[in-house]
């Protein structure tokens, strides 16, 4: 049933999303939620997807030198995902192809959780708007990294949501743009295999 609905639904939104979705951050507005990081690995209290450690942390590539705060209010520091795959989904809480995304991302995040790092980048929204988007779609259990500067939405480019940015393991963009559902899951299973 909850299937059904869930086809239903993102059938009905991803109608709108032709003219719903198509907006970035707002020019002008400052940056200061998100600082560039140190190149180094995160301290045990700074929220990170969890994962298998290792005995000798992974260089930190350029494009995770950053930090933030999630929209739980936890700091956020992408260093601690050095290593491992990352998929940045920048998202938006009106965005109707956001939301068709959103059951993909809920399904595959936990799933992949040890291989594949999954964060999104709520932006272009207010902080009640994004909660309720994270508990209406069962997003609690991924990282949600708090943007509403858009400091992170300039620092990669990104100029509409919905937009995935697929790293691999050194770093290396492999993916600019949009996914539906099958590709976003094409993509993380490939990246999982290593």
């Amino acid at each position: 049933m909850r299937t059904a609905v869930r086809v239903t639904a993102a059938a009905v939104l991803a109608l709108g999303a032709a003219t719903a979705c198509a907006a970035g951050p707002e020019p002008g507005t400052q940056a200061g939620a998100v600082a560039p990081a140190s190149p180094s690995v995160a301290s045990p209290s700074v929220a990170s997807p969890s994962g298998p450690t290792s005995a000798s942390p992974a260089a930190v590539p350029a494009v995770l030198s950053f930090t933030g705060k999630t929209l739980d209010g936890t700091a956020f520091d992408a260093a601690a995902l050095a290593g491992r795959p990352v998929v940045l989904w920048f998202w938006a809480p009106w965005c109707a192809t956001c939301a068709s995304q959103a059951w993909t991302v809920a399904e595959i995040a936990p799933a992949y959780r040890d291989t594949v790092a999954v964060v999104g980048v709520a932006g272009l929204g207010e902080e009640k708007a994004m909660k309720s988007f994270v508990t209406e779609f069962d997003l609690g259990g991924t990282t949600q990294i708090d943007d509403r500067t858009g400091a992170l939405w300039r620092r990669f480019e990104v100029a509409e949501q919905s937009t995935f940015i697929v790293l691999d393991r050194t770093g290396r963009v492999v993916h600019r743009g949009f996914l539906d559902g099958e590709a976003l899951t094409r993509q993380v299973e490939t990246l999982a295999r290593g």
